[in-house]
């Protein structure tokens, strides 16, 4: 399988990241904004388009009145003009995030949608899937923010599982195993991704590692959940010693 090159975007002016823990910087400097304005810049870059200004105003303050919200939106609004340059645009009746703010959240998916198109060749720079081992703001807890986590992290597994699989495909078994012990360190009761795992193992020519993975895969299922493996794993994993 041949790879294709990524052509390197252009250098954006701000860069905002939400994998792991909120940051803004423009040109390798921090920028500090209070929470309120954190919040609007977060709930932007998840909608990634025009988000009318009451919706945005009820979706962050929903104990308030709505001529509350409204005016803690303004305020956010005018301290995100602050920086000196223009973080959210602002129509009529809409905000959206600027296009001059690359978002690390918006690179992990569009890395996660490269991987799963499985007709076309790996892009080397999806090698690199770290970021799509990590959460947004792993510390927020609200609702419209659960959501989209919960979103991302369905979509980051699957990537990394198929990416797991390919990998195999072309021989770099040794990266396979990497990512699949990603997807197992993220998601211990995920069938598939143990599934991905097992077959790196076996393609390695790790019998005994993958029956050794296979067993503290049954034991915490089982404690876990009162489970015992798929009928596609024990399949998988027939014939290379006791499983019982």
């Amino acid at each position: 399988m041949t790879e294709t090159q990524t052509t390197p975007p252009e250098p954006a002016a701000f860069h905002l990241n939400l994998l792991d823990a909120f940051s803004l910087t423009s040109h390798g400097d921090a920028i500090d904004l209070p929470l309120s304005a954190q919040r609007v810049l977060v709930f932007l870059a998840l909608r990634d388009r025009p988000v009318g200004r009451s919706f945005v105003a009820g979706s962050l303050w929903p104990e308030k009145s709505e001529n509350r919200a409204n005016g803690n939106l303004r305020a956010a609004l005018w301290r995100l003009g602050e920086p000196g340059a223009v973080l959210v645009e602002r129509l009529t009746t809409q905000v959206r995030l600027s296009p001059d703010i690359r978002v690390d959240v918006h690179d992990a998916v569009t890395s996660a949608r490269r991987i799963l198109a499985t007709a076309s060749p790996l892009d080397p720079v999806d090698l690199d899937w770290s970021r799509l081992s990590r959460d947004i703001l792993p510390g927020w807890y609200e609702d419209w923010l659960v959501l989209a986590r919960e979103r991302l992290r369905q979509l980051r597994l699957h990537a990394l599982e198929t990416l797991c699989v390919r990998l195999i495909g072309t021989g770099r078994v040794a990266q396979a195993i990497q990512v699949g012990e990603a997807v197992v360190e993220l998601e211990p009761l995920r069938d598939s991704g143990q599934r991905a795992l097992f077959a790196a193992h076996l393609a390695e020519g790790n019998r005994a590692e993958a029956l050794h993975q296979y067993e503290r895969y049954r034991a915490v299922l089982w404690d876990t959940l009162r489970l015992a493996p798929s009928f596609t794993i024990e399949t998988m994993l027939a014939g290379l010693g006791p499983t019982t």
